[in-house]
C-alpha cells in the first residue's frame, strides 16, 4: 500500500497503489487528508490506475474524501478505475455523484 501525491494549480492528485481493504483504508484516509489539509486544493483527484483490489472500505474512503472536498466547496474526481472498480462504485450508487473524470464512467473496453 503506497500513495504518491502531487500538487499543481490548485489540484491535489493522489495515486493509490496496491489493495484497498479494511487494513489499509484507514492509513490511506489519514495520509490523503493530511495532504489535503496542507494544501487545501480546489480539486482532489484519486487515481486508481494501480489499485489491484478494493472492498467496501474503498467506497468509504472515496465517500469521506468526497464529503471533505464538498465541505471546502471543492470537488473530487476519480480516474484510472478498472472495469471491476467502476462496477463496484456504480453498485454503491456513486455513479450519481459528479466524481467521474470525463469519459471514465462510460469506458468499458478493458
Amino acid at each position: 500500500m503506497t500513495i504518491q501525491t502531487s500538487y499543481a494549480e490548485d489540484v491535489l492528485t493522489v495515486r493509490l497503489t496496491g489493495e484497498i481493504d479494511h487494513h489499509s483504508a484507514g492509513g490511506w484516509r489519514t495520509a490523503i487528508d493530511r495532504e489535503a489539509v496542507c494544501c487545501h486544493p480546489r480539486r482532489l483527484v484519486l487515481d486508481f490506475s494501480d489499485v489491484s483490489f478494493m472492498d467496501s472500505s474503498g467506497i468509504g474512503l472515496v465517500m469521506g474524501r468526497y464529503k471533505l472536498m464538498r465541505s471546502w466547496d471543492g470537488e473530487l474526481r476519480l480516474t484510472g478505475l478498472s472495469r471491476r472498480l467502476r462496477q463496484m462504485m456504480t453498485l454503491a450508487g456513486m455513479d450519481r455523484l459528479p466524481v467521474w473524470e470525463k469519459g471514465e464512467k462510460d469506458e468499458t473496453n478493458e
